[in-house]
């Protein structure tokens, strides 16, 4: 298994090795007796946390929050739930990218930015985002944010420049509270057409998920070996 994370480098290059294929101290789960980690997130995380699991199996218990985290307004109100009574680890956490979504009709699932309405206004994602972050410190858990991903042009539902926005509302936070941040949006951006589910799709295809999974299980390793670090500079 160490063999298998350290074939991981390939992709973020070998600078890290001495971090990934290190065994790390921790909570342990009680039927494993592994380390314990949750990603909270949308389905973004969704589509990544797959490849996360399978790179830390027989090193990490790696859960996902049950469905999708949706917006901050959502994450509020089932975040105590989500947390359960478990001892974690590690909590990898976004949200955003259904906080800028325009709804037309407001409150629906339906997509549509020119006569829709935003779903959480950037100043009340800001107090939301906060709120999370301080009940997510009462934890003890480390914490790490991932920076909400890319927004193409011709997306229904968001534009262009907000992901920009609410990321820079997050990087203050983070900044605030010492929390280290994954910039899975400077990865997403950087990404060629063909990644992505389809033109205009915040979507990725399962080599783009395969390549925001790496990422994540980097910060995952650092984080339980105790050598976190911060694409915040």
């Amino acid at each position: 298994m160490r063999a298998m994370l350290c074939s991981i480098l390939i992709l973020v290059g070998t600078t890290m090795a001495a971090a990934i294929c290190q065994q790390p101290p921790g909570n342990q789960d009680e039927k494993t007796g592994l380390p314990r980690v949750l990603i909270i997130g949308d389905s973004i995380s969704i589509g990544y946390t797959p490849f996360v699991k399978e790179a830390l199996k027989g090193r990490a218990k790696v859960s996902h929050n049950p469905g999708n985290a949706q917006h901050t307004g959502t994450g509020l109100k089932k975040i105590d739930q989500w947390l359960g009574n478990e001892s974690w680890d590690v909590i990898h956490f976004n949200w955003g990218l259904w906080d800028l979504c325009y709804r037309d009709p407001p409150g629906s699932l339906k997509r549509g930015k020119e006569n829709g309405r935003i779903s959480i206004e950037i100043d009340q994602y800001q107090k939301n985002l906060e709120k999370l972050i301080i009940r997510l410190k009462k934890t003890g858990a480390k914490l790490i944010w991932a920076s909400t991903t890319f927004v193409p042009q011709g997306e229904t539902g968001r534009k262009m420049g907000d992901d920009l926005r609410y990321n820079e509302v997050a990087r203050k936070l983070m900044k605030k509270h010492r929390i280290p941040i994954n910039d899975l949006h400077a990865a997403s951006a950087g990404f060629p057409g063909e990644l992505f589910r389809a033109a205009g799709d915040v979507h990725f295809k399962p080599e783009g998920r395969k390549k925001l999974a790496s990422l994540v299980t980097v910060r995952i390793v650092e984080a339980l070996n105790g050598s976190e670090q911060s694409d915040d500079h």
